[in-house]
Order: structure tokens, then sequence, then C-alpha cells
């Protein structure tokens, strides 16, 4: 396939469920688009997510445009092939026009935006980017002074894949703490460096913690309503887990159990590693953030009157030692560095990107005509980068794009897959 003059009203980059969600609101609309997705779709779900990864939200929570979750385990949590599915189903159902297999590696603006892809270079009057908050991975420097193999969090699979022996996991945000209990279950000694990253629990008083947040409106709520909209948005989200049912991740009783927990890590001397003495401070931080959860919950079901019952609050099983704490990389078999990803929008040659390279946008829309953002963290709301808010943005930026668009003439919608691309 040449894409080479092709040119489309609206190009959407990226086919997850964000950029599933923005085709399927257009061809609601009748505006003729195209998708263009460098993998599969759902690619992130299936290239950087480990082998027991599984959704932290419930199941009833996934609410793309016209495609609700159907199936019959509403308050669990689907595993890494179960998303997949899903998004697979969703396209399906609608039969976007996907062209898979198709890398985009420049965009410009002018008369119309030109999009260099791999397969060619094409026109669009109007384009938006859902490639989602996972691009680049982070890691530190020091790194490269660890004699010891190591993989960002995004090549991680499963405990087996790794070197045998001890394993240094670095970061305690959503993918470090699950890998690190990955391991743990597994049997493997494992090391973790603990961060700043909140806990919240998995349930409490009769309901998934969720379902209270999402009764009481939190993932409605609009980041505009925020003092400092910056520091929300680079918040780091809450520890928890959907693994077998739900349940807590309570980084005391990992090392109750044998997992050796440390502060950040913050030098790297010879083959000794020296972490901050912050240990029982970020623990101390991750409980009361949890605890506050509780908190706000217990008001409101005495505001509203609700008939819940009551429970016990959470009690330490574990002080960690006063004195910051060392290892010897020579005693480990692999490091697991789950340091976040940071942004690489190096390829949009658009002047729309404020001093520390976010794209600034009201809720999706950018400052140049017909540029558009969808499925970032805190696009609007709280749940905007998840399957429960991304629809509701992308409808709202459908009505900006139907507004501009000229009518479309009805073209027949197509998958296109990488090994029928051909050269």
């Amino acid at each position: 396939m040449n894409l080479d003059g092709a040119h489309h009203p609206v190009a959407i980059i990226g086919a997850g469920q964000a950029g599933l969600s923005m085709s399927h609101c257009l061809t609601r609309r009748g505006v003729g688009h195209v998708v263009l997705e460098r993998g599969r779709v759902g690619e992130e779900w299936r290239s950087r997510r480990w082998d027991s990864f599984c959704l932290v939200t419930p199941n009833w929570q996934c609410r793309l445009p016209g495609f609700p979750y159907q199936g019959e385990d509403q308050d669990g949590f689907m595993l890494r092939e179960e998303i997949v599915n899903y998004l697979e189903a969703y396209a399906a159902s609608f039969a976007p026009p996907v062209l898979e297999g198709v890398t985009a590696r420049r965009l410009t603006s002018g008369e119309r935006f030109e999009i260099v892809t791999d397969r060619g270079t094409m026109t669009a009057d109007q384009v938006v980017v859902a490639t989602g908050p996972y691009q680049t991975p982070r890691v530190p420097r020091l790194a490269e002074r660890i004699a010891v193999p190591q993989v960002h969090s995004g090549e991680y699979r499963n405990p087996g894949a790794l070197p045998p022996g001890a394993v240094l996991v670095v970061g305690s945000g959503q993918s470090g703490c699950q890998i690190a209990e990955d391991l743990h279950l597994a049997g493997r000694e494992v090391h973790l460096a603990v961060g700043g990253a909140p806990r919240v629990a998995r349930r409490y008083r009769g309901r998934d913690v969720v379902a209270w947040l999402d009764l009481m409106g939190h993932y409605d709520r609009p980041i505009s309503e925020f003092d400092d909209p910056d520091a929300v948005r680079a918040r780091a989200n809450h520890y928890v887990t959907g693994r077998d049912g739900g349940r807590d991740i309570d980084l005391r009783a990992f090392a109750r159990d044998g997992m050796r927990l440390y502060g950040r890590l913050e030098e790297v001397t010879g083959t000794i590693l020296r972490f901050a003495d912050d240990l029982r401070r970020n623990l101390d931080h991750a409980d009361a953030v949890s605890e506050g959860i509780k908190d706000s919950i217990d008001t409101y079901i005495d505001l509203h009157g609700i008939d819940a019952p009551t429970e016990s609050r959470y009690i330490p099983v574990w002080e960690p030692p006063d004195e910051p704490g060392e290892l010897d990389a020579t005693s480990l078999g692999a490091i697991v560095w789950a340091t976040g990803f940071r942004r690489d929008y190096g390829w949009i040659r658009v002047p729309v990107f404020d001093g520390t390279g976010y794209p600034a946008h009201e809720r999706g829309v950018t400052r140049c005509p017909g540029l558009y953002f969808l499925g970032l963290p805190w696009q609007h709301t709280w749940g905007s980068g998840r399957f429960v808010g991304v629809g509701r943005d992308a409808e709202h930026l459908a009505r900006h794009i139907a507004s501009a668009a000229p009518p479309a003439k009805a073209t027949p919608a197509y998958f296109v897959h990488p090994e029928l691309l051909g050269t």
C-alpha cells in the first residue's frame, strides 16, 4: 500500500480506545476519516503490558461510545487478552476505516495537514492525535552504571522471562507494585524501591472504592476546577490491583512476608546501590491517602443517609527501619525500571506545545485550527484517559470536527492488516 497523494477529511492517529472512540463518533456523524495505527488495534495493550496484567478499574467502567461492557463479570477486571478482545469486538461492531501497520513519522500544517508515514505521505483537513500518554520509556541515567540485566516495565512479561536470582523493581506506581507482586507470588526474591505514589483500598464499606468515587462524581470533575491543573496532571495514580478478583496492594504486608523495601534509588557507587531515607515517609503518605479517601466515603455515606456496613480501618502490619538501605548490585539477577514514560511528540512539527512539551489545549482542542488531542490523562476529567471517560471527550471533539468538516462522500470502511500491506 502506498499512501502518497491520499487525502482524507480527518486523520486519526492511533487505534486504541481513544482512536476507536473518535472513529465511532465521527462515523455516527457521517464525517469521512481514516485511522492510522502503527501496529494492530489496541497495540499498546498487546505490546506494553505483562502477561498477568489486568485492569484496576471494574469492567462496568468500560463505557466506550456505543459499546459498553456487556460481559457477565461486571465487577471483575479484564485481563490483558480480554482487553484486546474487547477493543477488537468494538472495532468489529462498526468497522472503522483503520489502516494497521502504518506509522506516522511527521505531522506538519499548512493549507492542509501533511502526514508523512512509512507508507507514503498523505494529507488531511483535520487531525486527531490519539497516541496515548505512554510513548518513550523513562529510565534514569544512573542505570548505565549498573552491570545487571535490566528491562523497563513496558518490556516486562513474566517472572520466568527474567534471569534467575533476586530482582530489584524501581518505582512503586501501579506498574511497579503490580510487577513486584507478580514476582513475589512467583517465589522470586524481590527488592522494591518505593517512591511517593499513593495507594487506595480495593473495597470499603460494601463496595469497590471505584464505585464510591464514581457515585461521588470524582471521575466527572473537570480539571478547570483545580487551582493548579499542571500539578493535577502530574499526580501518580493510586496503586491497587484487580488481580484474582481485586485486592489491596499493601507493601507493608509484602515486607512482612519477605519482600525487601527501600526508599527512592538515589545513587550508585561502584556496585553499591544507595537509597534515600524516605521509605517510612512514603509508606505513611500512601496509607494517609488511602485513609483520607475512606474519610470522604464516610462523609458521603453520612450526608446521604446511605445504608452501608461499617468497616474497621487499616492497621499497619510492618514498620520500616530508620536507616536508609543499601544493596549490592552483584546480588541481583535483574532490575525492572517501573519509572514511567515520557512524552514524545517530536514528530509533530506544529507549534501547539507549552514549555514542558505538553500539548496546550482546551479539552483536546489546540490553538492550531483542526488539530486535536484525545486520550490524555486529565484531558478534561480524571476519567479522560480511561475507558470510562474517553468517549465523552471524543464526542466533544466530534462536534468541533463536524462543524468544520465538508460533507463527506460515502466510502466503505475497511481494515488493512500488516501482512496485507505489501511494500
